[in-house]
């Protein structure tokens, strides 16, 4: 070595390695709450309009259409999942003072709250079918940054509990958000995407500047470069290196495509169902959605916290699938607004233990955390390709045996409760080294 690389190395503070542990140093209480606010903010900027105000803008514009929000819906799905793992690819190779994860939030916000806008004044299908696109990619990229910091910083002993907060914020932000955007319904379209993306931005903003995410600027790479292969690699895994990773990808994969089949409607399936239009569901899926918000808090923080506790995981994931069988049976045979509150509370507490506790095992099973980014980009496909594909095939199954106008939303639940068991069952049988 000569006196130059001598001198290089003395100057130049050496890099480290992402621990292929994991973290072993506890977050703390300040970034757990931050965490989940910023993921409440972020879910209810997009999950209300895809749960229930393009429903309404598709009205306006289209009315008697419902097949035109399986169109947007999908197609702006499928536009985040073929650019996820590329996002996921920059996020884990930035390198700067701010860390990896923050740039992508800010940018994300950005996009998102504008594609709203479009959305909130666009004068065609069209138009709104563009403004949804970047509108979902920019939200679904926020969510995954604050995604893959969880990856990053949170230890497996706290990995229950904190994917159970930030599963709960996720399903109260859209309950609570409908309810507030139903008081602007007969007033201001505009306030009805606007309201719900200032929620989002500013929740984001406060975990940007009081949250972690260290410098990244010293940060190893990963070995291997960016190339064409490399690329087009990012798509993809090799399930027979990482068979638990690929079984828990498959299993997740079913039990999302029957939640998506069984909610991506659901606007739709409350207004035949109930009797009333569509502009009055809004009301009514909001008062569902709040008594539904303690099951998801008894399922989120429960599941989330006994998993840690007993440090099993895979029970937890069963048991929710099968609460969501019961739940869509449930809702399958509703006609009265008593009944569908029943299969709402066991829908949504079964969710959020899912959610919780599978979340817990993605991240304990990760092929290489130095690429956390990638890997859980692959795993968000198991969630986004059920929700482009399902609102292209409900629109079918829902005409089965259909009787006139009356579309048959029976077939639709159970068939989606059937997808949800398969799931937990896959995850039980073939993920072996998590308990």
């Amino acid at each position: 070595m000569s006196l130059n690389d001598d001198l290089a190395t003395e100057d130049t503070p050496p890099t480290r390695p992402v621990p292929a542990a994991g973290p072993a140093e506890r977050v703390s209480a300040g970034f757990i709450l931050w965490m989940a606010l910023a993921n409440f903010g972020v879910s209810m900027a997009y999950i209300v309009p895809l749960s229930f105000s393009l429903a309404l803008r598709i009205q306006q514009l289209v009315p008697g259409h419902e097949e035109v929000l399986g169109y947007a819906t999908g197609t702006a799905q499928a536009v985040f999942i073929l650019t996820a793992p590329l996002v996921g690819i920059w996020s884990d190779r930035t390198r700067s003072r701010f860390g990896r994860r923050r740039p992508f939030m800010l940018g994300g916000i950005a996009l998102g709250m504008a594609g709203l806008v479009v959305i909130a004044v666009a004068p065609n299908v069209p138009v709104l079918m563009v403004g949804w696109v970047v509108a979902m990619f920019g939200w679904s990229n926020t969510g995954s940054a604050i995604m893959f910091l969880q990856a990053d910083l949170v230890p497996e002993e706290q990995r229950g509990r904190i994917s159970g907060f930030t599963g709960l914020s996720a399903q109260v932000a859209p309950v609570l958000g409908i309810g507030i955007v139903s008081a602007f319904i007969k007033t201001s379209t505009f306030l009805v995407f606007f309201v719900p993306g200032a929620v989002g931005v500013t929740l984001t903003l406060l975990f940007v500047f009081l949250g972690k995410d260290p410098d990244s600027r010293l940060l190893a790479l990963p070995a291997d470069r960016i190339s064409i292969k490399k690329v087009f690699g990012s798509y993809a895994f090799n399930a027979r290196k990482y068979p638990d990773f690929g079984w828990n990808w498959f299993g997740r994969f079913a039990f999302f495509m029957g939640l998506y089949l069984n909610t991506t409607f659901g606007t739709f399936f409350y207004a035949q169902r109930l009797e009333v239009s569509v502009a009055e569901v809004g009301a009514i899926v909001a008062v569902v959605g709040l008594l539904g918000v303690v099951g998801a808090a008894a399922g989120a923080i429960g599941g989330g916290w006994l998993s840690d506790k007993l440090q099993r995981r895979k029970l937890f994931v069963l048991v929710g699938a099968v609460l969501f069988t019961g739940g869509a049976l449930i809702e399958a045979n509703a006609y009265s607004l008593p009944v569908l509150v029943v299969g709402s509370v066991v829908m949504n507490l079964s969710l959020a233990a899912f959610g919780a506790v599978d979340g817990a095992i993605v991240m304990a099973i990760l092929p290489d955390r130095a690429e956390a980014g990638r890997y859980m980009s692959v795993v968000q496909f198991a969630q986004k390709l059920p929700s482009a594909i399902a609102p292209l095939i409900a629109p079918l199954v829902i005409t089965i045996g259909a009787v006139g106008s009356l579309k048959n939303y029976t077939l639709l639940y159970l068939v989606g409760g059937v997808f949800a068991l398969l799931g937990g069952l896959i995850i039980l049988l073939k993920v072996k080294s998590v308990r």
